[in-house]
């Protein structure tokens, strides 16, 4: 009877999602953490203010260039004995009026890798909101495992106890009772190593959201509607892959730059243009200087070495590794692209049925085991929670992994699902149409 008044200690309770409570924190919350300052973000942040100052530095190259120049001088003149002063003061303006595109070009290459910047800026926040996803389910599974856990380790102690008993009164043997201490000393370091992940998992969050050491005690189990959404054909996600792609789109615009500073560096031997002012001041009076002058310059390289050729080459071969580059990663995008379709296909349609017809089948057997708990034909009531809550994990499981495909999916496309198909639908309609 010891048994089965134990097992009616096990909790039900446990065996249900846990319900929203004050204070406790829900998935959105955390997802919103995406937004907040955090080591990747800070550094794609900080990437993207050099590629903007980068692109200020190149339109610069247009500007006035303004000098003041003084010379403080003793001459000797050629008749007379005694040295003069020879003093100058000069201001100097200067602005290029056609250097034959190196301005363009640079700004351009320049507003070019900003536009990458900021598609590297969208994929770390994408894949920051990947990472706190899982490290909250991690904290979901982890709770649920060391619940489940404790359940076996409770009933594997129930066995154990009551075989002690009986082993006092001579009903079993030594043996009977040491592999039923053996099981429960084996739920107990199960157990025991369950709890160690539950704050490992919570210390994992909290660092994802940048908040080491505040470790949440209560999440909320999220109701995840967006698992039962219809999944479009791979062939019609493949297109918005390689349109939308964060990470293929900063390639393209590194691509456009590595292009457009090709050009730049080819324009260097090209002649250059600049409007020249200048105003004078001289403290010897000489009919060979004037006080104020202004003309336009024409300065034209003739010979420059190996500098411009060397830079041309290794432009070439930035280009050509951005292009290997990015063909690699088109590759790797639409294997990922076909991994996580065919995930979430086999878990909507497999495996979750499995889970759910599994999850049945235990609610069931504990039904089972309860009326003859209470008519006292068996003691099997502690076993049956146990395996129910194991069966609601492995449930629970599966949805979590199908909410992160469907974030990994949308991560890979750079848009929303229901915008991809939205896409998609007006696609087929404008082929029809035509």
């Amino acid at each position: 009877m010891k048994s089965l008044a134990l097992a009616l200690l096990l909790s039900l309770a446990s065996l249900s999602p846990r319900a929203a409570t004050e204070g406790a924190l829900t998935l959105d919350q955390a997802l919103a953490a995406a937004m907040d300052t955090h080591p990747d973000l800070a550094l794609a942040v900080a990437d993207q203010a050099m590629a903007a100052a980068d692109r200020d530095l190149a339109a610069a190259r247009g500007d006035w260039s303004l000098n003041l120049e003084a010379g403080l001088r003793q001459a000797k003149p050629t008749i007379g004995p005694d040295s003069v002063s020879d003093n100058t003061l000069k201001l100097n303006a200067r602005k290029s009026l056609y250097d034959f595109g190196r301005t363009a070009y640079a700004t351009q290459a320049a507003d070019s890798q900003l536009e990458a910047r900021a598609a590297s800026l969208l994929d770390v926040r994408a894949q920051r909101r990947l990472d706190i996803m899982a490290r909250f389910f991690a904290v979901l599974q982890a709770d649920m495992q060391y619940a489940s856990d404790n359940e076996y380790m409770a009933v594997a102690y129930v066995n154990f106890d009551n075989a002690r008993d009986r082993f006092a009164v001579g009903q079993v043997a030594a043996a009977d009772v040491a592999e039923l201490e053996s099981t429960y000393q084996e739920w107990l370091v199960k157990r025991n190593a369950a709890q160690a992940r539950q704050r490992l998992a919570r210390a994992q969050l909290a660092n994802a959201m940048n908040r080491p050491g505040r470790l949440s005690a209560d999440l909320v189990d999220p109701e995840l509607a967006g698992n039962d959404r219809t999944l479009p054909e791979y062939e019609q996600l493949l297109p918005l892959l390689h349109a939308s792609n964060p990470r293929l789109a900063a390639l393209r615009a590194q691509l456009a730059a590595a292009a457009q500073r090709i050009a730049a560096v080819r324009a260097e031997k090209s002649p250059a243009l600049d409007l020249e002012l200048e105003a004078a001041d001289y403290s010897r009076e000489s009919t060979t200087r004037d006080n104020m002058r202004g003309g336009v310059v024409l300065t034209w390289p003739l010979y420059t070495g190996n500098r411009v050729n060397a830079q041309m080459a290794r432009e070439q071969a930035q280009f050509q590794h951005l292009q290997a580059e990015s063909e690699k990663l088109g590759l790797e995008l639409e294997q990922a692209l076909l991994e996580t379709w065919l995930e979430i296909g086999e878990l909507q349609h497999t495996v979750r049925t499995a889970a759910k017809k599994n999850s049945d089948y235990r609610d069931l057997a504990l039904e089972r085991a309860r009326g003859q708990y209470e008519v006292e034909l068996k003691t099997n009531l502690g076993d049956s929670m146990a395996a129910t809550m194991a069966a609601r994990l492995r449930e629970r499981q599966t949805e979590y992994r199908l909410a992160l495909a469907f974030a990994r999916l949308e991560a890979l496309l750079g848009q929303p699902l229901e915008k991809a198909a939205g896409k998609n639908i007006a696609s087929e309609n404008k082929g029809q149409t035509k």
